[in-house]
């Protein structure tokens, strides 16, 4: 089984960065067969920019550029998904964003026209979401950012497409809690990656 671990954040020092390492480290230790790639989106310099270019694809009227496609090729070369970033004002950074929203395309995600109904493709993707998170799980529940991130992200992104996302982690108090607890439960996140059973709720990895 093969996994493409996106992390989407600017400082490769950062504990975003140390997350996806250790998902892939758990990946490693959970079987002889299963593999993984990183994508780093900054370094590897994607252009998140949704251009006039991307709107001709999403109208059918262009394929995909090169870079896009390159993209695609590497989650259909996956058996799972998994996106590590940090959490900026209550959703994903922009990077992220942009990366989903060019690659993510219509003929590829789902097809979708003024006079066809909705056609779901991605239905054997499996995602797992880990989600870096500066406050404190009160925080979260007390203002409904754990409805509203999995409304925005789980149903909004991906339920669209037919993707299905097995697990939605969030790692608390970031910024103050020591990382080792962290870097434990994403070491665990791959070491499971392909057992996860169907729950997809937002929880705790702390």
């Amino acid at each position: 089984m093969h996994a493409l671990i996106v992390v989407a954040h600017p400082d490769p020092d950062s504990l975003s960065h140390s997350v996806a390492a250790n998902v892939a480290e758990g990946v490693s230790l959970s079987g002889h067969d299963n593999t993984f790639e990183i994508a780093d989106l900054m370094s590897e310099g994607f252009d998140p920019r949704f251009t006039a270019s991307d709107i001709a694809v999403h109208r059918t009227l262009a394929p995909p550029s090169a870079d896009v496609a390159a993209e695609q090729a590497r989650i259909d070369r996956a058996d799972a998904l998994v996106l590590v970033y940090p959490v900026y004002w209550w959703s994903m950074p922009g990077l992220l964003k942009g990366w989903i929203d060019r690659v993510f395309a219509n003929g590829w995600a789902y097809d979708e026209g003024p006079d066809t109904k909705l056609v779901k493709k991605l239905h054997h993707l499996r995602v797992h979401l880990v989600a870096v998170a500066g406050a404190d799980v009160r925080t979260y529940a007390r203002h409904g950012y754990f409805g509203a991130m999995k409304t925005q992200i789980d149903h909004g992104i991906f339920d669209y497409c037919g993707a299905r996302v097995v697990t939605s982690e969030l790692m608390f108090d970031s910024q103050t809690q020591d990382p080792v607890g962290h870097l434990d439960a994403a070491r665990a996140i791959g070491r499971n990656l392909f057992n996860a059973s169907g729950r997809s709720d937002m929880a705790a990895a702390a």
